[in-house]
């Protein structure tokens, strides 16, 4: 069963669903350059049709408990920002990736790091996570920078560990426990 949405002072998070698709592609499309270098996926996205593809995907994913991802708006205006979300969920563990990304327009307003803390807090707290991990490039500040103001913990660095904008990516690898979480 998929949440109701998560809201912030300046956001809304609600779960990914097909009719996000048709704004999904724009934003996509729009903020391409932007993303590639970061994102292995967007290539991918040729179409409303894909986008489609993975707003169904992700409402199953879901309704599976695979991965719980929110279309991230502003709650004034009710834009699409990004995606922001729970990756790879696995109940035995109690754990899941943190995943994001936003589109150009909206990036260094601090939306990701509001958007990011309200999932990561949705994790612990409704989901009953007990470690969350993220992971980015090395070489993608801005979003070392969300995980750092994030308070996740440095773990290592996995080499080559993605391929993407025909060249491989270093990733740093970072996790948190639920008691660190806000002093759950």
């Amino acid at each position: 069963m998929r949440a109701g949405p998560l809201t912030t002072p300046r956001l809304r998070l609600a779960p990914l669903d097909a009719p996000d698709a048709p704004e999904l592609w724009e934003v996509v499309n729009g903020s391409r350059k932007w993303l590639e270098p970061w994102l292995p996926w967007v290539p991918f996205q040729k179409s409303v049709e894909s986008s489609q593809r993975f707003s169904e995907a992700s409402a199953s994913d879901w309704d599976q408990g695979r991965a719980l991802r929110f279309a991230i708006r502003d709650r004034a205006k009710g834009t699409l920002l990004g995606v922001v979300g729970l990756e790879t969920c696995v109940e035995m563990h109690r754990s899941c990736d943190l995943g994001y990304w936003l589109r150009q327009e909206a990036s260094r307003q601090g939306f990701m790091t509001e958007a990011a803390a309200a999932c990561v807090d949705f994790g612990f707290r409704q989901v009953g996570v007990h470690r969350m991990r993220v992971a980015a490039a090395t070489g993608n500040h801005a979003s070392l920078r969300v995980i750092a103001r994030l308070g996740f913990r440095f773990e290592g660095i996995a080499r080559h560990a993605e391929w993407c904008d025909a060249r491989w990516l270093d990733h740093a690898i970072f996790a948190m426990l639920d008691h660190e979480w806000r002093g759950l």
